[in-house]
């Protein structure tokens, strides 16, 4: 019984720190916010950029070599692009970027918002009449959805383009990169890559709330601040595996474009 007020608890607190935050959205207009826009679509975005693209090449790379080794047996490699492109465009591109997210952003999130709650810096910023959830949580709210687009975007063509070249350089699957991106063409349509985008939508905004809400709510000495970002990227993780279910089963569920 404890476990479950816990996570409804935290789920509770996580909506009113949404809701308080999308109640300051008329402000963000302003130069000053603005600025924090920009700032956190930095960080978010140029910073996460380099591991999501060395990942997402290797990714591609060691999909196209493991379906080619499979597919040889049957004489169907010239469908690879097939394969390689719908897996990035409709899950591992998304998934992979919200996990990377979760793990390279959510925990800087939680360790600056809970080192600033410990040091009394929020309860300052209170006294002060500025709501942290309009100051510290809103540009990261909207940061993340300006730039999970793109970071999805990237890494599916990084993705399909480290296929590729596993696909030209690999003896047993020999596929020319002309071939590889007409199948993928073919096959791949624009359907699946807004599925996945806005998958990444879903996944990396639930993230950073979340990693938000850990940090705000986190109390007690400097000790509390590495356990605080342990529980945020893990909770980030279950909850980008429950959310992964629930809107592919929806997108699904859709009729395509």
């Amino acid at each position: 019984m404890n476990q479950i007020r816990t996570i409804l608890e935290g789920v509770g607190s996580a909506l009113r720190l949404f809701l308080r935050a999308v109640s300051y959205a008329r402000t963000m207009p302003s130069k000053w916010e603005f600025a924090r826009l920009i700032e956190q679509c930095y960080v978010i975005g140029y910073t996460t950029l380099p591991i999501v693209t060395i990942l997402c090449f290797v990714i591609g790379g060691v999909l196209a070599l493991q379906s080619g080794y499979s597919m040889e047996s049957f004489g169907a490699q010239q469908f690879i692009g097939s394969l390689v492109g719908l897996s990035m465009a409709r899950e591992l591109g998304p998934m992979m970027v919200a996990i990377l997210l979760a793990g390279r952003v959510g925990s800087a999130i939680t360790a600056e918002l809970a080192s600033m709650t410990v040091s009394q810096e929020v309860d300052a910023l209170v006294t002060m009449n500025i709501p942290p959830a309009r100051m510290l949580v809103l540009p990261r709210l909207a940061g993340v959805l300006f730039m999970m687009p793109v970071l999805t975007v990237i890494a599916n063509i990084v993705g399909w383009f480290g296929g590729a070249i596993v696909c030209k350089y690999t003896g047993f699957i020999s596929v020319n990169p002309d071939q590889y991106f007409s199948t993928l063409r073919k096959y791949v349509k624009f359907k699946d890559i807004f599925d996945g985008v806005i998958k990444a939508e879903v996944f990396g905004f639930f993230v950073v709330l979340v990693c938000c809400n850990i940090g705000l709510n986190t109390r007690g000495g400097s000790r509390e601040i590495g356990i605080a970002v342990t529980r945020a990227v893990v909770v980030s993780l279950v909850l980008i595996l429950v959310l992964d279910y629930f809107t592919t089963k929806v997108l699904i569920s859709i009729p395509g474009i």
